[in-house]
Formats: structure tokens, C-alpha cells, sequence
């Protein structure tokens, strides 16, 4: 019998009882439904958490500190982030590049307002690779011959009335400066700036002057989003090549701020960087190569630890969301193999009658496995097409209620064509064991009963 033959009849005869095929085909749809939107769950929460961790920053990023200094312990080697460890850091294996960092406070000051600046001090290709959306100007550029800063979107908002106090956090309105137009002094030695408004005095005794404001161009300003929050907006950017010889010109035999010193109090000759930015090449390597730098001495975190750590939980669940999903697919099973175990009684002659007429046994097997899969397959179809309805109906009321996770279900393509083809092998696994009875049964006795 050619397979378009029994194609046909498989499908002729499952309409021939159309209240028990569809029946069973909407058990398939319920199991199928379930096990897509349980697993969609699962991926959707996975894929939204995923997102909100790269927004904190890169998954293939290292941060490394140098270790706390307890004191006390000379024979302990004093760990710093110099240039020697950007080298050697980047010599390691899959390491991509290497950035120093160096974070200082200041404070800008414009007419009656005043501001504390958290300055992150980085290369220019660094500041690039963050992606910041920029919503003036531009990012600092090697082209740049003086330092430049540039703004993120939430600066404004810790400028306050010098004279009153209060500001954005108090009055609930920001400042009107404009950070791209307007001149903004900083004050970059700010203890000498305090001790010089209280009538200070330094350590010989004499009064100290106010240090000298600096005015320093803004190249940019971070464009502010929609829900008004930036991991960037609280810092100000610059590019560290301009940044360190204005630092060494401002404190010259002075201690820069977060600086370390010698035992007689004095600075050292050279700058040691606040943080080193890693960037590894895969993300599959980024705890190996972690390892790798605490084992130097120094201290190193990434987002990896966390992401590895929440992929197993949301494994987990959504391991125990299959498995519920999986659960009524099961019960679908047994309707199949009922539909079919029935079908068999019912048409024993019929299969009588195709032995005597030297139908092959296969064929016989075939014909009610493929029985079986159309009504996995038929199940499938109308499965997924209500999985994605419930999937859409999820998401917009997730989208309503949440101003953080615009969707919670996720279907990929390789679910559903997975989640259709288990439909159809359960359908046919189902079907299994009815078609072995068929095949087994005795052509007379078939034909001899009623």
C-alpha cells in the first residue's frame, strides 16, 4: 500500500468519529498549551533578567580592586593598580582589553549653585564600548586637547542653592543651568576649598588659601530616558590621558584625594589607579579568568558569579514549570491510546478484511500510528496557536501593570517546532501499542465478529 494511500485513510478515518477525535485532539491542545506557555514562562523571566543584568553593566566585565590594606603587617606586600598590572592583566588568556580607571570627587560650581561630582576617570575606547546614549554633544575623543567632561543625565540633580541649602531633592526642581552652554567651575582640592571658608590652618601653621577654580568644557550630556534613571546618570566622564596630567599640574607635592602615601605622609611619584576594567572574550571564561586574578592578590567581581548563580534557580523552575505543563500532556497520552484502543474495536473487521486481502502487517501499524500522529499533529497546531494567544495576553497585562518588564513569556521558534514534534511523537508513542493489537489480531476471528 503506497504511503499516500495510507495517508489518506488514516485521515478519513479519524472524521469518521469526529466528536471522540476532537475529544482528544483538545486534550493534546490543553497539554501542548500548557507545557509551551509553562516552559514560555520560564525563558521569558530568564530573557528579562538577562537584560536587566546587562544593563548594570557588560557579563563579560571583570572589576578589579586592590585588596583592603588591614595595616599593621609590613611583610605583607602592598597590592596596587598600576600601570605594570594593566600589562600584565592583559597578557592573560582571553583577555580582551584592559581599562584603568580613576575616580576622584569635586565640586562644580555655577553662580549661587554648587555640586558634587563623582569624576570616573577612563580611556576613551572605554567610555565608547559603555554605550552610553548620548543626548548632546558627544563623548570625550582622542581629538580633544583639554580635559572635557562629560554629564550623565541625573548630575543636575545633586546642584543645590549655596546659600539656601536646598535643592532638586528638597524644592522638587531642577536647577536651570544648562551644562552644555553655560561655564561651570571645578573645584577639584576640596578640603583645601573647606578649611580655606572655616579660616583654616595647614600643618605649618599658616592659613590656607582657596584653591583655584577650573573651567572645564563639557563635551556631552547623557540623554535622559523615558523612566528618568541611568546606571551612567550620576557619574561625570572624562578621558583619563587628560585627566591625570591636570591632576599631577593641580596637587603638585600635594596627595591627590583617594591617593595612597608614603610612611612619611608624603605622595607618591606615581598615580595608582581606583578600579581596572576587564573585558574578557566569552562570557564561558570570565569566572576562569576571575580566578586567575585572585590568585594574583587582588580582588575581582563580575556579574557572571550572579548570572551563573540565577541561571540555576531559573533552571530549576523552569524545569518544575515543564514538568507541570508536561503533566497534562500525559493525560492527553492516555486519550489517545483510549481513541485508538476503541478505534481498533470497533473496526476489527475492517482490519479482518485488509489481512485476508494481504494488506502487509506494517502497513496495518502504520496506518494507526499515523492515526495517532495526526492527532498529535492537529493538537500541536491548535496548541501553539492558543500558547502565543496566552502568551500575548500575559505580556500586555505584565506590560500594564509593570513599569520594569515590558514581557514575561517568551516563545522562541525552537519551542514551538520542539513542543509540535513531541506532540506528535507522544501521539504516536500513544498509538504504539493499539497498532501492535491491531497487527496481532487473528484475520478470521476478525472477520467473524460483529
Amino acid at each position: 500500500m503506497k504511503f499516500l494511500d495510507l495517508l489518506r485513510m488514516s485521515s478519513s478515518n479519524l472524521w469518521k468519529r469526529k466528536v471522540r477525535t476532537i475529544l482528544t485532539v483538545l486534550g493534546v491542545v490543553i497539554g501542548v498549551a500548557s507545557i509551551v506557555v509553562m516552559i514560555s514562562l520560564g525563558l521569558g523571566l530568564s530573557r528579562s533578567l538577562m537584560e536587566q543584568y546587562e544593563s548594570y553593566g557588560s557579563l563579560t566585565q571583570i572589576q578589579v580592586n586592590a585588596p583592603y590594606d588591614m595595616g599593621g603587617n609590613s611583610d605583607v606586600e602592598i597590592k596596587r593598580l598600576d600601570d605594570g598590572l594593566v600589562e600584565e592583566l592583559g597578557r592573560l588568556e582571553h583577555v580582551e582589553s584592559v581599562y584603568p580607571v580613576m575616580q576622584l570627587s569635586a565640586l562644580a560650581v555655577y553662580g549661587g549653585y554648587q555640586g558634587y561630582l563623582n569624576i570616573q576617570g577612563m580611556p576613551v575606547e572605554a567610555l565608547e564600548e559603555m554605550g552610553i546614549e548620548v543626548g548632546e554633544g558627544s563623548l570625550p575623543t582622542n581629538e580633544d586637547e583639554s580635559l572635557k567632561f562629560f554629564y550623565g543625565s541625573s548630575i543636575l540633580q545633586d546642584f543645590y542653592n549655596a546659600k539656601t541649602g536646598s535643592g532638586y531633592w528638597e524644592t522638587g526642581v531642577l536647577p536651570d543651568i544648562d551644562l552644555m552652554e553655560d561655564p561651570i567651575f571645578i573645584i577639584f582640592d576640596m578640603d583645601a576649598y573647606y578649611q580655606s571658608m572655616g579660616g583654616g590652618t595647614d600643618s605649618n601653621g599658616q592659613t590656607v588659601k582657596a584653591p583655584k577654580k577650573y573651567l572645564i568644557e563639557t563635551c556631552g550630556v547623557e540623554k535622559t530616558s523615558e523612566d528618568g534613571w541611568s546606571q551612567y546618570g550620576w557619574y561625570t566622564y572624562c578621558d583619563i590621558e587628560k585627566l591625570l596630567p591636570q591632576l599631577k599640574k593641580i596637587f603638585k607635592n600635594k596627595v591627590i584625594p583617594g591617593q595612597p602615601t608614603t610612611k612619611t605622609g608624603k605622595p607618591y611619584k606615581e598615580i595608582f589607579y581606583n578600579q581596572i576594567l576587564v573585558n574578557v572574550d566569552n562570557m564561558d571564561y570570565v569566572t576562569q579568568v576571575q580566578s586567575m586574578i585572585t590568585d594574583m592578590g587582588y580582588e575581582a567581581y563580575s556579574n557572571a558569579e550572579w548570572v551563573e548563580s540565577e541561571q540555576k534557580t531559573l533552571g530549576y523552575i523552569q524545569a518544575v514549570l515543564g514538568g507541570i505543563g508536561a503533566v497534562s500532556l500525559f493525560v492527553a497520552a492516555i486519550g489517545i491510546t483510549n481513541t485508538m484502543m476503541m478505534s481498533i474495536y470497533e473496526r476489527t473487521k475492517e482490519i479482518g478484511i485488509m489481512k485476508v486481502l494481504g494488506c502487509d502487517l506494517r502497513n496495518i501499524r502504520t496506518l494507526f500510528l499515523m492515526e495517532a500522529g495526526f492527532i498529535g499533529f492537529i493538537g500541536g497546531i491548535i496548541g501553539l496557536v492558543l500558547s502565543y494567544t496566552i502568551s500575548f495576553v500575559i505580556n500586555r497585562i505584565v506590560a500594564g501593570a509593570s513599569d520594569y518588564m515590558a514581557s514575561i513569556s517568551y516563545i522562541p521558534f525552537w519551542l514551538a517546532l520542539l513542543s509540535l514534534c513531541f506532540a506528535v511523537l507522544v501521539g504516536m508513542t500513544a498509538g504504539f501499542f493499539p497498532a501492535l493489537r491491531a497487527m496481532k489480531l487473528s484475520p478470521l476471528a476478525a472477520i467473524h465478529s460483529e
